[in-house]
């Protein structure tokens, strides 16, 4: 059965404004179809528990409906870390689209610490790609390190790029122009740049975790995207944004530990922009 979900403005959780030169902007309510096997692949058992227990605050179908990822397309999604995303998305494209993996450089230059770290959570990520080909079909996997390797593939090829969370980690090593010019390039005419991220308030650094929006939208603008949709669903009034260890205070980090604890399990995961930008030629 097709599940429906009606997105109504200012910060339901089911929430889409379209707000580019294409669209009105102040559309007060945008409907969303969530087909089957999108709904089916969010239900799946292949998914571990540990991931559908965040389901509530990471809202799968609705966002991957809202970013409109049907599942005869090539999707690349950047930095998949630990495959939260790609346990829906890879058995979602398996049988007619494409899952590519822009994935953490695991052949690195330098021994550091942030190199090491890459490393064994970008093989980690591989072998549970190979672990479960039966599932996830013929993932392909590309490496993204910025600057160093930033080509997605070749340049439009795809139908989206997606991004959960990541956009503070490219930003503090002054990154972020680079990956967005790489989306960019890989995706067809008519495709989309789809972006999650924790949501800051104005002035805010990016080492805290959050990004400010206009400025993620500014930049997008100036790469070459137009901004066709933001949505609320991701969106969380709780979070204060205030805390001591940054965003990764809130759950599902709480790298407080037990200091205020149940406080910031309360608050819950953190206040994310959704943000869907088309490159129109």
């Amino acid at each position: 059965m097709k599940s429906k979900f009606v997105l109504a403005m200012a910060m339901s959780l089911a929430s889409v404004s379209l707000t580019s030169t294409m669209f009105s902007p102040a559309v007060s309510a945008q409907e969303l179809t969530i087909n089957q096997a999108l709904a089916d692949a969010v239900a799946s058992d292949f998914r571990r528990q540990s991931n559908v227990a965040r389901d509530n605050y990471r809202h799968p179908a609705e966002t991957l409906a809202f970013f409109d990822v049907k599942p005869e397309q090539t999707v690349v999604e950047l930095w998949p870390g630990g495959g939260w995303y790609a346990e829906i998305l890879a058995p979602y494209l398996a049988d007619k689209g494409q899952y590519i993996a822009a994935n953490f450089e695991t052949q690195p230059k330098e021994d550091t610490r942030r190199s090491a770290y890459f490393k064994s959570a970008g093989e980690k990520f591989e072998k549970w790609v190979s672990d479960n080909k039966a599932i996830v079909g013929d993932v392909k996997f590309v490496t993204l390190n910025p600057p160093e390797k930033l080509s997605l593939g070749e340049d439009n090829s795809v139908d989206h790029v997606l991004t959960f969370r990541n956009l503070h980690n490219w930003a503090t090593n002054d990154q972020l122009e680079g990956v967005f010019e790489a989306a960019y390039a890989v995706l067809k005419v008519g495709g989309s740049f789809g972006v999650v991220e924790h949501r800051a308030n104005k002035g805010m650094e990016a080492k805290s975790g959050y990004m400010e929006q206009q400025q993620m939208i500014d930049l997008a603008k100036k790469v070459g995207f137009e901004l066709v949709a933001s949505s609320e669903i991701n969106a969380n009034p709780k979070d204060t944004k205030d805390y001591p260890k940054g965003v990764w205070t809130l759950p599902p980090n709480l790298r407080m530990g037990d200091e205020d604890k149940q406080k910031y399990i309360d608050i819950g995961e953190s206040d994310r922009m959704t943000l869907k930008f088309l490159k129109a030629k």
